[in-house]
């Protein structure tokens, strides 16, 4: 992607559809507990901010950002809890406050970066439009998080293509970090967006296949939803297996969500 402007907008976009959830909640609601375990809709808007900030480091401080990464080595259960404990502790007013300032900051930092722009990151190194691609599908998993505390069902829209995107390109990432070895041949990747338009990924011919909803897919690779729950399939076994383990974000594994027969 050679001009990041459309994500950039987009990222706009979905941060504000969150801001738009939370900046009437009183503060009971900000103490309500989402589906991540520990975690309030404060904590979850805590941590966008946090990675908001650690996102402009890396635009802005190399070295910075290296320090950062230094200490998320030395505690990596706790690095990311912290971070959102400690934003989740403010009032909720200077908590909003902080996450809005956050990300318009990074959005200037991001649309000034020079042409071919490459930044650290905790996983491989990103481009501006990579960058404004994690941010986005960060908002919106912490988002979906938040709406579901509410009770809000949302309306899927076109920017989930980004969330899909780097679902798909994060493939070969998710063995790496269970210390597993991807497939060597590319899968098939075939979704239904929101207005029944289909987002095809990979080759036409490809043996390994998945199929189904667009929202779907998302939500199983940001770990939103168990596999169970949603309607996305598979053909092979590298590909069955790729759906049980996927994992759109950098970091750790993380331990995905139960099935809802389970809750």
């Amino acid at each position: 992607m050679s001009d990041p402007s459309a994500v950039l907008d987009d990222l706009r976009s979905e941060g504000d559809e969150l801001d738009f959830l939370v900046r009437g909640l009183s503060p009971g609601d900000w103490a309500r507990d989402t589906p991540a375990t520990g975690w309030t809709v404060a904590h979850q808007i805590a941590h966008l901010a946090w990675t908001d900030t650690a996102s402009l480091l890396a635009v802005t401080d190399a070295d910075g950002f290296a320090g950062m990464v230094e200490k998320a080595v030395a505690a990596p259960d706790q690095f990311v809890d912290e971070g959102a404990a400690e934003g989740a502790a403010l009032p909720p007013a200077e908590l909003l406050s902080r996450w809005r300032a956050g990300r318009e900051e990074l959005q200037r930092a991001l649309r000034a970066a020079p042409p071919g722009a490459r930044f650290p990151w905790y996983g491989p190194p990103m481009s501006t439009a990579s960058m404004a691609t994690g941010r986005l599908m960060e908002t919106w998993a912490h988002g979906q998080d938040v709406a579901d505390a509410l009770g809000v069902r949302r309306t899927p829209t076109g920017r989930l293509r980004h969330v899909a995107r780097i679902g798909v390109r994060a493939r070969d990432y998710t063995y790496f970090v269970r210390g597993e070895v991807p497939p060597a041949e590319e899968f098939r990747v075939e979704l239904t967006g929101p207005g029944g338009e289909l987002w095809t990924y990979g080759p036409q011919d490809a043996a390994q296949r998945v199929a189904g909803s667009a929202l779907d897919f998302c939500l199983l690779v940001t770990q939103r939803a168990h596999r169970d729950d949603v309607a996305v399939e598979a053909k092979g076994l590298d590909a069955d297996h790729w759906l049980d383990i996927a994992q759109a974000f950098a970091g750790p594994a993380g331990p995905g969500r139960a099935p809802k027969g389970d809750e």
